[in-house]
């Protein structure tokens, strides 16, 4: 049966690929499309006001109404339930903060004190917290704050919230159920404040947030409240304007994101431009690569004054995951490895240090050495990470002129293959599961992209690790068994694998069949696997990667990306859409792979002799 089944696969191969395009001119058909539709422009927008009560929430009073006195000023919302509802609050804030709920008083502290706002992975954790109890409709939320003159802020969120995930059913935050708010009023902000008002010294203290002002007695449009020394009315807090990249597709954004994807494929564009010599590719990396650095500043500005926690680029600041650092950072430390003089080399090398710092001594691991993270829980070990982290490790070993630093580095990537091996390869099956808790095992789905991306990694560190490295060989053997585990589990038709790769009900999924196809083309490339038993499985997955592309470069059925579940439906379900960067990466490195299997490309230059990885 084995035998039958080989044979059909030859004969497929042979059939197909008498017709099939040179693998360079299928994927410059997508490089093309991306060079033509990436601005690497932003473009001034008002953000959507989102009413869900589900991440944090800032009223920014410093900027509304100036800061360098002491004053007093409040904001009034109400928070919107389908039915009654209990859950713990955050709030972080500078000096005093008093809050209503229902005319009940559920917070107040009082006190000089300095904003404390704690970003981590995926959310970000406010100073205090307090019990709220909400029932069904509209519950009104006034905050009264002072400030000593300095800091004048707060902010407030439901606690466990993550940025960037939804929470249908949470309560709405809005002022559009206020009496006399228009919805041009609503649609520009969830608050209203009124303000300024005094925050005399009595004793040496200020008695601001004791002194009882009007709006803690009434709310009414139209009239003036009074401090004894000037009037002032409701208002909304500072409209802000911010950047935004143009034409964000749905679920992916743009090429042009900070992002390991978006990253990812500037890093294969510019080995794309290497490979064919078409400069356009290359150039189309150091645009983003300059872009991310000349815009670097202004995404600050909009993160940490304007508090744009889920504004563009944000994730350039205070977003401790190898997605937003390591991984994005591959096209600027492989440029630094392949051209040894270019325009900007020292701002490109001053940003490789700062990642490196985070890598080699910020970044959370396990104490077998590999690389963690504190979401879902903390030491939850992602095999994403493998690739996140592992190439930056290689090219840092590759860019440092220190031997002792270069072993270390090296060193550093081969026992992180090992250590992940143990967390999240299931040897039953010889497959990566997609997450694991390092305190409670579960079985968790092995899902198709994140096997690509552990054994895409895996071929890096074979690439660089020098032949005579101790571990190098249980590395390779691991590589072994995970590709024969996946040729089992093509489809021989379509030449596709599924995007949960034991699950043939689930959709066949280019992203996961792109990388895998790399991975195995590379390896005969490599000398690492026999091209006789292994080749008509990559013309297979290729013949697969050329029917997602149609002519105009757009490319069809890519998972969009997707947090980790034990539940598989989440995977099962998860929409596939066109032209996701997190599709286009491995597309391209296959292209270049098999190129090379096919006998058209020649092997990259330079930095994999470095290495003297050899076969």
């Amino acid at each position: 049966m084995k035998k039958q089944c080989k044979l059909i696969l030859a004969l497929v191969m042979l059939a197909g690929y008498g017709k099939a395009q040179d693998p360079l001119a299928v994927i410059k058909t997508v490089a093309d499309k991306i060079v033509r539709e990436t601005p690497f422009k932003f473009q001034l927008v008002v953000p959507s006001n989102a009413r869900e009560f589900d991440f944090v929430k800032h009223v920014d009073l410093g900027r509304t109404f100036g800061l360098g006195r002491p004053a007093v000023a409040y904001a009034l919302s109400q928070l919107e339930c389908n039915a009654d509802t209990s859950f713990t609050m955050q709030v972080s804030h500078n000096d005093g903060l008093k809050i209503w709920i229902n005319g009940k008083v559920v917070y107040e502290k009082n006190g000089d004190r300095k904003v404390n706002v704690v970003p981590r992975e995926r959310d970000i954790v406010l100073e205090d917290a307090f019990p709220v109890h909400l029932k069904k409709g509209a519950n009104r939320i006034l905050v009264k704050s002072e400030t000593k003159g300095e800091e004048w802020i707060f902010y407030i969120q439901p606690k466990d919230a993550l940025i960037e995930e939804r929470k249908p059913g949470s309560p709405r935050l809005s002022i559009a159920k206020l009496p006399q708010i228009t919805p041009e009023i609503a649609k520009l902000s969830n608050w209203l404040v009124i303000g300024s008002f005094g925050n005399p010294l009595q004793n040496g203290e200020r008695t601001g947030l004791q002194t009882v002002y009007g709006p803690e007695k009434e709310f009414k449009i139209g009239k003036l409240y009074d401090d004894g020394k000037k009037g002032t009315s409701w208002t909304i807090p500072k409209v802000e304007v911010f950047a935004d990249v143009q034409d964000p597709r749905p679920y992916w954004g743009t090429y042009y994101n900070w992002n390991y994807h978006a990253g990812g494929v500037a890093w294969a564009m510019s080995h794309l431009g290497e490979v064919t010599g078409v400069k356009k590719y290359d150039d189309y990396g150091k645009k983003w690569t300059d872009f991310m650095l000349e815009e670097k500043p202004f995404i600050g500005y909009q993160v940490n004054v304007l508090n744009g926690f889920e504004s563009t680029h944000h994730q350039l600041f205070n977003t401790p995951l190898l997605d937003f650092t390591a991984a994005p950072a591959l096209p600027f430390i492989d440029r630094l490895v392949r051209k040894k003089q270019f325009p900007n080399r020292p701002a490109y090398e001053a940003f490789v240090q700062e990642v490196k710092a985070y890598v080699l001594h910020d970044q959370i691991r396990l104490p077998e050495g590999n690389f963690t993270r504190e979401t879902p829980v903390k030491y939850t070990t992602w095999v994403d990470d493998m690739f996140m982290g592992i190439p930056f490790l290689l090219q840092a070993s590759l860019l440092s002129t220190d031997p002792a630093e270069k072993k270390k580095l090296l060193d550093d990537a081969a026992n992180q293959v090992l250590a992940f091996n143990k967390q999240v390869f299931d040897p039953s099956v010889d497959l990566y599961q997609h997450v694991q808790y390092s305190g409670n095992k579960v079985k968790m789905p092995y899902w198709s992209r994140a096997n690509g991306w552990g054994i895409w990694a895996t071929t890096e560190v074979l690439k660089y690790l020098p032949a005579n490295h101790p571990k190098r060989n249980t590395i390779l053997d691991s590589y072994k068994k995970h590709v024969n585990a996946l040729v089992k589990l093509q489809n021989p038709r379509s030449g596709y694998w599924h995007n949960v790769l034991d699950r043939p009900d689930s959709y066949e999924e280019l992203s996961g069949t792109a990388i895998f196809t790399m991975v195995i083309a590379r390896g005969i490339n490599e000398g690492w696997l026999s091209r006789k038993q292994y080749e008509p499985y990559a013309l297979l997955g290729w013949k697969a990667v050329e029917s997602s592309i149609e002519p105009d470069g757009t490319v069809h059925n890519i998972c969009v990306g997707t947090m980790s579940s034990e539940d598989v439906n989440t995977y099962l379900e998860r929409p596939k859409v066109d032209d996701d960067s997190h599709g286009i990466i491995g597309l391209v490195f296959a292209g270049i792979e098999m190129d090379r299997l096919l006998g058209g490309a020649r092997k990259l230059p330079g930095v994999a002799q470095q290495a003297n990885g050899g076969k």
